[in-house]
């Protein structure tokens, strides 16, 4: 068996609406809590008691990220708050349960009851395939935001792994001017093969002024120094995740305009993101024996 029968998809955004009607239309029954104040696909059933739709399920589907605040389900459709605990003490021993960035506490509170988590954050084919919408999320914001056109800017991307090799190659189709930022030779090498003007990521405040830069590390390597040598009519959209790679307050002083683009996919490509996740779990009920 390659799908459970019946799935409780268990709060999330708009990202979960798609999916839940995505798994309903590939065979699966889907009971769907924490979308009272939004409209469902007309085969998924709604539910309002998370406890109920568990029992009732064969696996769980969990959203990304799982909690805001450490105590309820991420439920932004929902008027009614779902605890996190009554999820663990609903959750059946043997009952699989799949999740988007679960922190260290809510994977030992499942552990606790003897309860297996699957991250699909954690998967390498969510990673590559998010990258596309992530990309085409960002050059939209950049078009959003510039007063030029993308064909002729000059853009410099910090970091060339599944973002920024997709981001470079989109760029360069649309005439812009890259450069990119990165530590190995290697990925520097990749870049000029790609048609990219290639740095290092320590040469970055010498770089001529560029009308946007494009942030994709996860550490703080725009800092107060970097910042400086940045020119005030630079756009920064940082495409890091938390905690991102850009000293806000230091840009804010610097009068420098910011963008902190967190969950592209889900805000530019719902549905697309949806499917992405769905082919990404259907792949770990596969690989688990569902």
């Amino acid at each position: 068996m390659n799908k459970p029968e019946t799935v409780a998809v268990i709060g999330g955004d708009l990202r979960y609406v798609y999916l839940a009607g995505a798994l309903s239309e590939d065979g699966c029954r889907v009971l769907a809590v924490g979308f009272d104040n939004t409209d469902l696909p007309p085969c998924v059933a709604g539910c309002t008691d998370a406890a109920q739709a568990i029992a009732l399920s064969d696996a769980v589907l969990l959203p990304m990220p799982v909690s805001a605040d450490g105590k309820t389900v991420n439920a932004p459709f929902s008027r009614l708050c779902i605890p996190l605990e009554q999820v663990y003490a609903a959750v059946r021993e043997g009952q699989p349960v799949c999740a988007g960035g679960v922190s260290e506490e809510i994977r030992a509170a499942f552990e606790r009851r003897h309860i297996a988590v699957w991250d699909y954050l954690e998967r390498e084919e969510l990673a590559v395939r998010n990258a596309v919408p992530t990309a085409e999320g960002a050059i939209q914001l950049a078009m959003e935001e510039l007063p030029v056109t993308i064909d002729g800017a000059s853009c410099l991307i910090a970091g060339y792994g599944r973002i920024g090799k997709v981001l470079s190659r989109m760029l360069c189709a649309l005439g812009a001017e890259v450069t990119v930022a990165a530590r190995k030779c290697a990925d520097r090498a990749w870049a000029t093969v790609h048609g990219c003007r290639a740095v290092h990521t320590e040469d970055i405040a010498s770089l001529p002024s560029m009308d946007v830069v494009f942030n994709t590390v996860p550490t703080m390597l725009f800092d107060r120094r970097v910042l400086a040598s940045l020119d005030r009519r630079t756009l920064l959209i940082d495409l890091a995740s938390r905690p991102g790679g850009v000293d806000f307050k230091a840009a804010a002083e610097q009068h420098l305009k910011t963008v902190w683009a967190l969950s592209l996919p889900g805000r530019v490509a719902p549905k697309t993101a949806a499917e992405i996740i769905k082919s990404t779990v259907m792949n770990i009920w596969k690989e688990a024996g569902v």
